[in-house]
């Protein structure tokens, strides 16, 4: 018997290094591409699946896009993807599109005819809570739609009371910003939003949820923050002890309970997207934690973020 060649040692080693695809229950499917019969390509390797996909890019051209958990309208969305968002298409049938969005890698269906393959660079964003496109420079002419608060625009000509966009119709200049100038108070925005009405994975002042409030806020000052409130708690900011008198908190603190979380504003009000509101509320964090404890969840986590809150212009 001869022994093996340099070559095949090598190559074993390396076989036995490397360890085994994980099961696809191991990957959390809010933020990996994967379902049973499809995963992304970029997961090869990592995970078992009977086919992969590499994507394609396209881009939202609808104002605020339900994102679903199924390709089912009677089912209720897990969030909103804003126009001038882009999003990795993996899969398309029956009129769904099964998409990860590119900001926050969130996954879900939304309907293929809410997107497009014209892929546009956007230059601004909307900075009011909402604004609307014109089919001329006249605010007395019939708005096209509706956009909220993030959206995204390609500008084709500034001027001072209307901006022309390049895929059409007009914007209220002031109500836009370019797309990298951002906000100083990520807590102002939120404040701003305090009446909207509250709605199960909502990003928008037509309906927001509490992780969709702080989301949005922070997406407005410049930071990326993930989608759901548990990714919220572990991965923004950094942890501070709970005080027993929950005083000494201060403006932009971010306080989690099972499921929940809302926005310090001050050393004492808490603002935050709640369904026993129906809205996005201001209130006494004494008051909001009492409730929710004798609701079976006690204050789990407060998470203390280093900038874009507090400051003034």
């Amino acid at each position: 018997m001869t022994d093996e060649s340099p070559e095949k040692k090598e190559a074993a080693a390396a076989k036995a290094a490397t360890p085994p695809p994980l099961p696809q229950s191991a990957l959390d499917p809010r933020r990996h591409a994967v379902r049973p019969d499809l995963a992304a390509l970029a997961l090869r390797g990592q995970v078992t699946a009977p086919r992969y996909a590499a994507g394609t890019i396209r881009q939202v051209a609808r104002p605020a896009v339900p994102l679903r958990r199924e390709p089912n309208l009677a089912l209720g969305l897990d969030t909103e993807a804003l126009y001038g968002e882009l999003v990795k298409v993996y899969d398309e049938k029956d009129g769904w599109a099964w998409v990860q969005l590119e900001r926050d890698r969130y996954v879900g269906y939304v309907p293929s005819s809410v997107l497009t393959s014209e892929i546009m660079p956007m230059t601004h964003r909307v900075k009011a809570l909402g604004t609307f496109i014109y089919p001329a420079a006249d605010i007395k002419t019939p708005p096209i739609m509706h956009l909220p608060l993030n959206a995204e625009l390609r500008v084709a000509e500034w001027s001072e009371r209307f901006c022309r966009l390049e895929r059409g119709g007009f914007v209220i200049t002031r109500h836009i910003t370019e797309r990298d100038r951002f906000e100083r108070d990520f807590v102002d925005i939120a404040e701003r939003l305090i009446g909207s009405p509250y709605l199960w994975g909502g990003r928008t002042r037509i309906g927001i949820d509490c992780s969709g409030l702080v989301q949005v806020a922070l997406q407005a000052a410049g930071v990326d923050a993930p989608r759901d409130t548990d990714m919220q708690a572990a991965e923004l900011g950094k942890a501070i002890s709970i005080p027993k008198d929950l005083e000494g908190l201060r403006r932009g603190d971010l306080v989690f309970w099972q499921g929940h979380v809302g926005i310090m504003s001050d050393g004492i009000m808490l603002v935050h997207a709640n369904a026993h509101h129906m809205a996005v509320a201001a209130e006494t964090l004494p008051e909001a934690a009492d409730r929710i404890a004798k609701q079976g969840s006690p204050i789990t986590i407060i998470r203390r973020l280093e900038s874009r809150a507090g400051a003034t212009s």
